[in-house]
């Protein structure tokens, strides 16, 4: 079964062209490599609003099964990529950001500092990733194989 897949970069600098995004394009393309049809891709600001919006959109108007934000999960006052996310899901799910701390500390305790949340809007996965290329591609791969198997139980038909 394939599905589908949205990224969406969190990026002050990037969204108004001082710096070119390369976190989201990788993450991109390891969604395409895992099997995901890529249909949406985007670069926002670090406002909460915008990143709601999005979030919202992908999952209710666009029916995207996977969303995956890059940037915003840090300690910096305008790190607010997890909260936006936690607005708007309407169940957590925690083993996907454990799994992928879990994953990057054997690389680097920076990982313990990382504010990623994951969760479900209706029958949409939503995970964030920091910005980093490099820790994007360690996080998303910690999770990659297993997110499938999630995607067929939430949108396994008939079960709803």
């Amino acid at each position: 079964m394939s599905f589908t897949a949205a990224v969406i970069t969190v990026s002050d600098k990037g969204s108004r062209g001082e710096r070119v995004d390369t976190a989201g394009p990788a993450v991109a393309e390891i969604l395409r490599a895992a099997g995901f049809e890529v249909a949406y891709t985007t670069i926002v600001p670090d406002e909460r609003a915008d990143i709601e919006r999005e979030l919202i959109e992908c999952a209710d108007e666009r029916g995207i099964a996977l969303v995956v934000t890059t940037g915003g999960t840090g300690f910096s006052p305008r790190d607010i990529t997890p909260e936006a996310t936690l607005a708007v899901v309407e169940r957590r799910a925690p083993g996907i950001p454990e799994a992928m701390r879990y994953e990057s500390l054997k690389i680097t305790n920076r990982a313990m500092l990382s504010r990623c949340e994951a969760g479900i809007r209706g029958l949409t996965l939503i995970i964030n990733l920091p910005g980093s290329e490099r820790a994007a591609r360690e996080n998303l791969q910690a999770v990659a194989a297993a997110l499938p198997h999630g995607l067929e139980m939430l949108r396994k038909p008939g079960d709803h």
